[in-house]
C-alpha cells in the first residue's frame, strides 16, 4: 500500500461502530465500568481516549513503529521523552537543535541533574568522542532547524545501538512521508504535529512513536503520569490534516525547490540553505536516507536591518513563528525560534542576524517569487541609502 493510500486507509478509516467516515470526537473525561472485575479498555481520559488512540495508532503505522503517543504540544512531546532519563544521565544533542529544545535542556533538565553535550552530529567522530560512561542517549534533528544540516541517521543509530544508547530523532521537517528514522535504526521519533502533519495553523500538538513495545510502555508511564496529553478535538484536527499530508508536501516542496534556486542567484541574498540544492553539503546524504527535501529553506540577507526592511515589505507570507502550514511563513530565528539561545551560541551555529527561515505553503510559487522580489528590492534600497549616508 503506497503512502497516499496509507494516509487514508492504513488504520481505521471509518468508525467501526457506526460507519461514520470520520472518527468521532469522544468528548468524555471518564468512562462507565460495567463490571469492576473486568474493567473496560478506557477508564479516565488522561489514561486513554478512543479519539486520541486513533491518532496514536495512525502515526505509529505511518512511522513503522509499535506505539504512538499524542501530546499537548511539540515541546510536551520532547519534554516527555526527556523524562525517560534520570539524574546523572548524559545526553548528546545536535548542536543546532530547535531553540525550544535547547531551552528545556539548558534551563530545566540541567536543574534535574541530566547532563547535555551539544555536538555537531554531522561529524560522527565528534559524536563518538563525546560519549561518556554515563551517556544514555543521542538526540538528533535532521535536517536541522534552521540551517538544514544533514546527519547520517543510519551511521549514528548503529553507533548508538552498539553502545546501548537510545537514539531520538525530531522528524518534524520531513514527516514520515519523506523520512522514516525508525527504519534507519532510531528508537524514538518525535514530531511537532503543529507543523506539516496537521498543516493548517489551527492546532498545537506533539506526536511520538517508539520502535518497540517495551520502550512504548516506558513512555506510556510518562504520558499517563505526567499528563501532557492532547485534547480530543485537537486529535481530530490532526487526523483531518494528516489525510492531505502527501498532497500538501508534494506541492510545497516543489515550490521550495524553485524558490531556493531563485534565491541562490539573487544579488541581495548572501547564502541559501536547502538540501535540495546540489551544492548543499548534505545533499547526497539527504538523497540516500530520505525521499524528499521538504518545504523549509533558510536564506541570509546579511544583517538585521536588511531583515527588517524585507519583513516590512513582504505581503504574502505570514511573518510568524512556526512552519509547515498551507500558507507560507517567514520566521526570524534570532528573535523567534532561537531567541532562547545566547547570541554567541547562535552565531557559532550559523544562525546570524541576517538569517530568515521560509516555510513554503500552497500559494502559487510565481506569486511568492514576485512578492519576495519586491521585498528584496526594499533591502537593496536600504543598503543604498545606508551607503550614501
Amino acid at each position: 500500500m503506497n503512502f497516499a493510500t496509507r494516509l487514508l486507509h492504513g488504520t481505521d478509516s471509518f468508525d467501526r461502530k457506526t460507519g461514520a467516515s470520520s472518527i468521532p470526537i469522544y468528548q468524555a473525561s471518564t468512562f462507565h465500568q460495567f463490571d469492576i472485575d473486568q474493567p473496560g479498555e478506557y477508564d479516565y481520559a488522561r489514561s486513554g481516549n478512543p479519539t486520541r488512540y486513533a491518532l496514536e495508532e495512525m502515526i505509529a503505522h505511518l512511522e513503522g513503529g509499535k506505539r504512538g503517543f499524542a501530546f499537548s504540544s511539540g515541546m510536551a512531546a520532547i519534554s516527555s521523552v526527556f523524562l525517560l532519563f534520570s539524574a546523572g544521565d548524559h545526553l548528546i544533542v545536535a548542536e543546532d537543535v530547535y531553540g525550544g529544545t535547547y531551552r528545556v535542556l539548558t534551563n530545566i533538565l540541567s536543574r534535574l541533574g541530566v547532563e547535555v553535550s551539544f555536538v555537531d552530529t554531522t561529524q560522527p567522530e565528534a559524536v563518538q568522542a563525546s560519549i561518556r560512561p554515563n551517556t544514555r542517549g543521542i538526540y538528533l534533528e535532521t535536517p536541522s532547524n534552521p540551517t538544514l544540516k544533514v546527519t547520517d541517521l543510519a551511521l549514528l543509530c548503529g553507533m548508538a545501538r552498539e553502545r546501548g544508547l537510545l537514539t531520538i530523532v525530531d522528524n518534524t521537517f520531513l514527516t514520515p512521508y519523506y523520512q522514516r528514522p525508525l527504519e534507519l535504526g532510531a528508537d524514538i521519533v518525535i514530531h511537532s504535529a503543529t507543523k506539516f502533519i496537521s498543516g493548517h495553523s489551527d492546532v498545537v500538538a506533539g506526536l511520538v512513536v517508539t520502535r518497540d513495545e517495551q520502550l512504548g510502555e516506558q513512555l506510556y508511564t510518562v504520558q499517563n503520569g505526567f499528563g501532557a496529553i492532547l485534547g480530543v478535538q485537537d486529535c481530530w484536527l490532526v487526523m483531518r490534516g494528516l489525510k492531505t499530508l502527501k498532497t500538501r508536501l508534494d506541492t510545497s516542496s516543489a515550490s521550495a525547490a524553485k524558490l531556493a534556486r531563485w534565491l541562490k542567484d539573487h544579488p541581495q541574498v548572501e547564502r541559501v540553505y536547502y538540501t535540495g540544492l546540489p551544492e548543499h553539503e548534505g545533499h547526497a546524504l539527504q538523497e540516500r536516507q530520505s525521499s524528499g527535501h521538504g518545504a523549509v529553506l533558510s536564506f541570509d540577507v546579511g544583517s538585521r536591518e536588511r531583515v527588517k526592511a524585507l519583513l516590512d515589505a513582504v505581503k504574502l507570507p505570514l511573518v510568524a513563528v512556526s512552519l509547515g502550514a498551507v500558507e507560507s511563513i517567514l520566521s526570524y530565528p534570532a528573535q523567534m525560534s532561537h531567541a532562547a539561545m545566547p547570541p554567541d551560541e547562535r552565531r557559532r551555529r550559523g544562525i546570524t542576524d541576517g538569517l530568515l527561515r521560509l516555510s513554503v505553503g500552497l500559494e502559487d510559487v510565481n506569486d511568492l517569487i514576485a512578492d519576495l522580489e519586491q521585498a528584496l528590492a526594499a533591502t537593496a534600497r536600504f543598503a543604498a541609502v545606508k551607503e550614501f549616508t
